[in-house]
Order: structure tokens, then sequence, then C-alpha cells
């Protein structure tokens, strides 16, 4: 089964965000579970999380299908030490806050070596910090999401990705997200060669770690390194793609998550997926 949805607001507290969902006709969700341009919130009160779950009791939204979103100022392969620590703790919070929520799964960009460190010594700082989240943490998994390989962003590639797994010491709790936009930018060319991409994902990560999906169109080509998401039929990849992965059962039992950049289409991009399907 297909549990498709999109990345919703929290606004006035993470209790706000499945309500927010069930609006879209939503079967997943993520959100922010703190102000992701922020290196400190709030903690969650126990009305927030008590909101939070019995919302999503209330709509059917179960914790293998919400995809928390850390902060997009944490960069867990800082090659400076003052920038390092800040990033971690930061993660560690983002951690926390999805055990409190009841959550399974935490996504997040890996980072970056800002040209200061080998990509190889910025993937191994990657790993550590994932390790120090997970000794102190339990029940939520670490979710790496490819990038597009942006400036000095690491993740773009599918071995960088394993190069990370290898060096996590609980291999349980760590997993993947692939974003489509951010896959087809770095180079991966699934509209020509969709059963190689998907195979060659097989054969230097596995499937076995797949946890969700970012479903985007791309503003940009295939092998741009830019990250410009599209909403879904309108950029480069178009609706083809599309079709073929909702019938592909690989991608079952996971959320999919689309970051489309035009709110008011959701509903009906999530009615025409669910009709593929």
């Amino acid at each position: 089964m297909k549990y498709i949805g999109a990345h919703v607001s929290a606004s006035g507290g993470v209790e706000s965000a499945p309500v927010n969902a069930q609006a879209i006709g939503a079967t997943a969700f993520a959100l922010f579970t703190k102000n992701q341009r922020q290196w400190v919130s709030k903690p969650l009160t126990d009305t927030n999380i008590a909101l939070f779950k019995e919302n999503c009791a209330k709509y059917g939204f179960q914790s293998e299908y919400i995809l928390p979103h850390d902060s997009y100022l944490i960069n867990l392969g800082h090659p400076e030490k003052e920038g390092l620590e800040k990033s971690r703790a930061a993660f560690l919070d983002e951690m926390q806050r999805c055990e409190q929520l009841g959550l399974k799964l935490l996504n997040f960009h890996p980072g970056s070596h800002l040209k200061k460190i080998t990509p190889e010594e910025c993937l191994t700082l990657i790993a550590e910090s994932i390790n120090i989240a997970l000794d102190k943490t339990k029940g939520v998994t670490a979710v790496i999401e490819n990038t597009a390989g942006q400036g000095t962003n690491l993740g773009n590639e599918f071995w960088q990705l394993k190069y990370i797994i290898d060096k996590v010491e609980d291999k349980s709790r760590v997993g993947v997200c692939l974003d489509t936009c951010h896959t087809f930018t770095a180079g991966y060319d699934f509209l020509s060669d969709y059963d190689q991409v998907f195979q060659d994902f097989e054969d230097q990560v596995g499937f076995k770690y797949l946890k969700g999906i970012h479903l985007n169109d791309s503003k940009k080509a295939l092998g741009s390194r830019v990250d410009r998401h599209d909403s879904i039929g309108y950029g480069f990849i178009g609706n083809k793609f599309f079709e073929k992965m909702m019938r592909d059962p690989r991608f079952d039992n996971m959320p999919i998550i689309l970051e489309t950049p035009d709110e008011t289409l959701w509903e009906k991009e999530i009615s025409w997926l669910k009709s593929i399907v």
C-alpha cells in the first residue's frame, strides 16, 4: 500500500500537523517539530504531545508514516568544532522530540564539508554524529536524505549514503529517504534507465534501508546538481516517472511525502497519485 502526503505546517503547535494533513486527503505527512531556521526552540509541552498523539489517532495516522524533518541549520559533518558541537546538540534535541511524540523516523540532510575537509572525513563525522544521537535515544531511526550535491553538500551519490551507513553502529536505526528531485539533479537518469538506477541503489545501499520518499518534480535539468523542486508534472521529471514509481511495490509501506512548491495543489496531487495506485 502507498502512504502519500505532504510536508504540512505545524504552525500553532505540532498538534496542528495531523489536522492539516487530513484536510488534504493525506495518509502520511511530514512536519518540523520546531522552527527549522532556529538553533533553539521552546520544549514541547505535555499538551502539545498529548494533542499531537490524539489528533494522529483521530485521523488514522500511524507513526511509521510520519516523517519529521530536522532543522536546515544542522550540519552533522561540520569541519569546525563549534559548528559540529552545535549541530550535534540540535540533532539530539530533534531526536528527543521525536521520542516524546512517539515518532519512529527523523529525516535529515547529511552534511557539508565546506571545502575544509575531504568528503570522506566529512562522511565519517556524519556517521559519528549519528552514533552519538542513537546512543542517547531509543526507538527513533535516523533517516539520511540524499541530496542534489549543491555546493559542498554530500549525500548526492549512493556510495556516500553507504559510506555513512557502514560506519553507523546500530544498523537497525539508520535508513535513507530518496528525494526524486535530488536524485535526478544529482545525475541519476531514472527517466531513461529506471531499472538500472534503482538496481544501483539496491546494489550500493539496499532497499532494506529505504524508509521514505520525498516526491518532487524538478525545475532544473538532469545532473545540474541544483535543488529546486517543482509541482508534479510541471518540471523536467514529468508524470510518466511518477506513474511508474506509484506502481512499483518497492515503494510500498513507507511515507511518500510531497515537498512541491504550490501548496494549493497538494490535495489534487495526492488524489492523482492515489488514483494511479
